[in-house]
């Protein structure tokens, strides 16, 4: 039989995991205890196993904490009191905290580690469809690690050795590539709406230049990617620009200027390539 897996916390993670886990053998999903008991059973069954638990959850081989960020340590404390850790396997999915938020249940026996998909689980149907290739970042104990990577690596994760003392500035690259890409490209769809085009007809005109840029960033770096009147050294384009937007929307001014800053140093690094 594989190793039975206990699931506190079940959210978007915790259920594309779960299912993944359950639907490829890796274990046998057994408890999930959940804030509430309709999510739970709503878990289980997204899953296709697992027993929604409201109290005391059984021993478990393994146990997944999906759970926020800021409650990781607190549930930790309370299962080192309530359950049966010693010897088990204890992993959270946090980007931004490292293994030890598990101390607690370190100090009552268990190996403790910490795994983090680099994925967007808005729709954890779609990410559980289509899992195979995604990076992890992992650490923690070697105990653990020794049963958590062959596990991750069954359901297609690629996992990647990550320091956790730099777990936070980790955490921060995932945020700067995905959520404040987001909020680049709505302060570009905004100012094509502020020139007068439809909500409909910016997303296009933004869809080219964010596609062919992020797809030049990522195969021939920042330096070769970036273009425009910052890379040709046109300040004054940039300080006129700059100017409007701020007259148009201030957040979205200091927004631009930040960038601007920012994309100084990316053009002055291109021109030390050159060189």
């Amino acid at each position: 039989m594989p190793p039975t897996l206990n699931i506190v916390g079940a959210g978007h993670v915790g259920r594309a995991l779960g299912r993944l886990f359950a639907g490829r053998g890796v274990f046998v999903v057994q408890d999930i205890k959940t804030r509430s008991s309709d999510s739970a059973r709503a878990a289980a069954a997204f899953i296709g196993a697992g027993t929604p638990v409201a109290g005391a959850l059984r021993p478990a081989d393994v146990w997944m904490l999906a759970v926020a960020d800021d409650a990781i340590a607190d549930v930790a404390a309370a299962l080192a009191q309530s359950a049966s850790p010693a010897g088990a396997v204890v992993f959270h999915c946090s980007g931004a905290k490292a293994s030890n938020e598990l101390d607690a249940l370190r100090r009552a026996g268990a190996s403790i580690a910490s795994v983090h998909p680099v994925r967007s689980f808005a729709d954890p149907a779609a990410v559980a469809a289509a899992f195979d290739g995604t990076f992890c970042g992992v650490e923690g104990d070697a105990a653990a690690l020794a049963v958590l990577l062959p596990a991750f690596e069954a359901i297609g994760a690629r996992p990647v050795p990550i320091d956790p003392t730099a777990k936070t500035v980790y955490h921060a690259a995932a945020v700067f590539a995905s959520n404040y890409l987001v909020t680049v490209i709505d302060a570009a769809l905004r100012a094509y709406q502020a020139a007068g085009i439809p909500a409909d007809v910016a997303r296009e005109l933004a869809r080219p230049l964010a596609t062919e840029t992020l797809s030049n960033v990522l195969r021939l770096g920042p330096e070769a990617a970036l273009s425009g009147p910052i890379a040709r050294g046109d300040a004054a384009t940039v300080a006129r620009q700059h100017a409007a937007v701020a007259a148009w929307d201030g957040p979205t001014g200091a927004l631009y200027d930040a960038l601007a800053t920012a994309t100084w140093d990316v053009a002055r690094r291109k021109g030390s390539a050159r060189a």
